[in-house]
């Protein structure tokens, strides 16, 4: 147990070469570049809308389809079955979701420039945590708004569960539903840092070796020549 916390300790405390920062910067650009396009689309088709009501969710807001149109098409219908208007004031992950990708990125960043194994391992596991709660909180939300209908609604229906991801008939309505641009990024981002994990422990892995290889290595004696 003494060898394996050893272990570890000299783990997280193994240097980053070159190419570890260089992939930990880029993770930290992804991120920037994220929050300038949607995490999410979501598509609804019925007869009356051939064309499709579009709806852009990014991590600071929502964009509708049509200057804004398509979303108050869908809060108008909304307002049928008793569900609550979709707007940016009734999702709190707008409010902190920009400053939380913001700071993740600042914090890749200093790992980079600390090079420290501890750093970029506290980095990823934060990023991990930030992207299983981000992925949750949008599926609960998706939850509430279908389950917490209007009693007082001019048209009763089951409460039901937008899909989070794929496809789903809602009514006459098919809805689609799937990752954007900017999850793809954070997606990215998350492999740099993993992949920087990896090429950080595995290069000071080879150093490790041959410094072990350099010590065990036995002398070479010079032979002694015959007469001598």
């Amino acid at each position: 147990m003494t060898a394996l916390f050893r272990g570890e300790n000299q783990f997280l405390h193994l240097p980053l070469d070159v190419r570890p920062r260089l992939l930990v910067v880029a993770a930290a650009g992804l991120l920037a570049v994220s929050l300038m396009f949607p995490l999410w689309n979501m598509t609804m088709f019925a007869p009356q809308y051939p064309d499709g009501l579009r709806l852009d969710i990014f991590a600071s807001g929502l964009e509708a389809g049509r200057d804004g149109q398509d979303l108050k098409e869908i809060n108008l219908l909304n307002h049928y079955i008793g569900m609550r208007d979709l707007s940016d004031e009734s999702f709190a992950e707008f409010q902190w979701m920009p400053f939380v990708i913001g700071g993740l990125a600042l914090l890749f960043l200093r790992a980079a420039a600390l090079g420290e194994m501890k750093m970029l391992v506290d980095a990823l596991v934060l990023y991990l945590y930030f992207a299983g709660f981000s992925l949750w909180s949008f599926a609960h939300k998706l939850y509430t708004y279908g389950h917490e209908l209007s009693p007082t609604a001019a048209v009763k229906v089951e409460p039901f569960m937008p899909p989070v991801f794929g496809a789903k008939q809602l009514a006459n309505f098919e809805v689609y539903s799937y990752p954007a641009v900017a999850s793809y990024l954070l997606i990215a981002a998350g492999a740099l840092l993993m992949a920087a994990v990896w090429l950080g422990w595995r290069e000071s892995a080879a150093i490790e070796k041959v410094a072990h290889a350099g010590v065990d290595s036995p002398r070479t004696v010079p032979a002694r020549l015959p007469g001598r």
